[in-house]
């Protein structure tokens, strides 16, 4: 039994590899932003995508065009609209959440939302 046991364990690799080691990726995290677009036009999301987020991130991002849903937690009522959801995958370096936040800032300040989701996770990628 004892044989078998280290046999399955050998076979299974070192403890510390995972799913990257695994795959070839590199670990990153995924960064997923969640917007509000009912008062703002393609254009001037392009805009803020060229001007405020492709300086930030400049090795690439995704949008997803969706509707979403919130609840404003000053009244309690459930607001439906356009959304886009911004995923970007970078390295865990020391400047990401100031980028991230940044990003962030710039959407509330520049077309007055009370919010701009954020959703983090790591993930393993490659490119």
């Amino acid at each position: 039994m004892k044989r078998v046991l280290l046999a399955m364990l050998v076979m299974a690799g070192p403890a510390w590899a995972g799913p990257c080691d695994a795959l070839g990726g590199h670990e990153m995290i995924r960064a997923e932003l969640l917007f509000g677009r009912t008062h703002v036009s393609n254009a001037a999301w392009a805009d803020y995508l060229r001007q405020s987020v492709t300086p930030r991130f400049p090795d690439g991002l995704t949008v997803l065009d969706g509707r979403g849903q919130w609840r404003n937690p000053a009244g309690g009522e459930i607001s439906r609209e356009a959304s886009s959801v911004l995923i970007i995958l970078a390295p865990a370096a020391d400047d990401l959440k100031t980028r991230l936040k940044a990003v962030r800032q710039d959407y509330k300040t520049r077309f007055r939302q009370q919010s701009v989701g954020l959703v983090t996770s790591t993930a393993c990628a490659d490119f």
